[in-house]
């Protein structure tokens, strides 16, 4: 049996591609569920079926789930979060899948000067042009004026770039947050008061769904919160500079969900753009990954 037994690169692998395909199914519904369900709306609901899902787990402590000495920065995560997830929804309700996945990738772009705002880490040359690099890549995307309308992006693309911002901010806070928390705790944090503070934006849109829909927006909601679970799970059992990339093959699953389903074919500078992107966060990704195992290495000078 020892023969048959994944090496931990190869499970976190699986992990991550279920994280990725479940991504996918997840973005697929919130595009085929956009023109009865805002994105607000869609939010709410998928918040709530989070928490459902967490309820068993906090059940068992919730006094640890909850315990926190700065709840400060867990309520402005979670705001920060839920306007987040609000204008991704609206940009993959609005955008091909292809561009909207691509455009998300621009979060790792983002944490680049946030690390040196927020987190005072000195930010070296390389990262720094990797970081420029990869938003040449995202003008190359949008192609600003080529409508020949003069103007800069639609409100999709700002939605979406503002998402990734927003998205990057929370992943610093989550920086902070660990040196003190568990990541259950922050879990359950992200998914309570994103309950809480995604009840009134949803109710300016308010409906009640049909019996389909509520069944498609619950398992939108369920597979959200598992896909977040798989991605954890793959960065646990493997090295991050192996797992990196294959997060990278939701763009894969993202063409062919948008063309198979949507009939969407994406353009050429889409395609162009987001490589650019994907290769510079890859770079920034697994060039942090190398700082980080060469200054735990015992034989390191500095």
């Amino acid at each position: 049996m020892t023969g048959t037994a994944l090496t931990p690169n190869l499970r976190g692998a699986l992990w991550m591609l279920a994280s990725a395909v479940g991504f996918t199914v997840m973005t697929t519904l919130i595009k085929y569920l956009g023109p009865g369900y805002p994105a607000a709306l869609q939010t709410f609901y998928r918040q709530l079926a989070g928490v459902i899902v967490l309820l068993p787990l906090v059940a068992r402590d919730w006094r640890g789930a909850f315990r926190t000495t700065r709840p400060g920065i867990l309520v402005f995560r979670s705001s920060a979060g839920v306007l987040a997830m609000i204008l991704a929804f609206y940009a993959y309700q609005a955008l091909p899948l292809a561009d909207a996945n691509a455009l998300s990738f621009t979060r790792t772009l983002w944490l680049v000067p946030l690390a040196a705002l927020v987190l005072r880490e000195p930010l070296g040359p390389l990262r720094i042009s990797a970081a420029l690099i990869g938003f040449v890549g995202v003008l190359v995307m949008l192609r600003p004026g080529a409508d020949g309308s003069g103007g800069w992006v639609g409100w999709p693309q700002a939605a979406a770039l503002a998402s990734a911002l927003l998205f990057a901010l929370t992943i610093t806070g989550m920086k902070v947050m660990t040196r003190d928390h568990s990541p259950f705790t922050l879990l359950v944090y992200a998914a309570v008061l994103g309950l809480v503070f995604s009840l009134p934006p949803a109710l300016f849109v308010w409906r009640w769904p049909s019996l389909p829909d509520l069944g498609l927006l619950a398992a939108m909601g369920v597979i959200g919160t598992l896909t977040q679970g798989c991605y954890i799970k793959g960065m646990e059992a493997g090295e991050a500079a192996v797992m990196a990339p294959i997060d990278y093959t939701r763009l894969v699953f993202a063409v062919l969900a948008g063309f198979v389903l949507f009939h969407e074919v994406p353009k050429a500078t889409t395609l162009i753009g987001a490589g650019i992107v994907v290769a510079s966060t890859l770079f920034i990704t697994l060039r942090e990954h190398q700082l980080s195992r060469r200054a735990r290495s015992p034989d390191a000078l500095d």
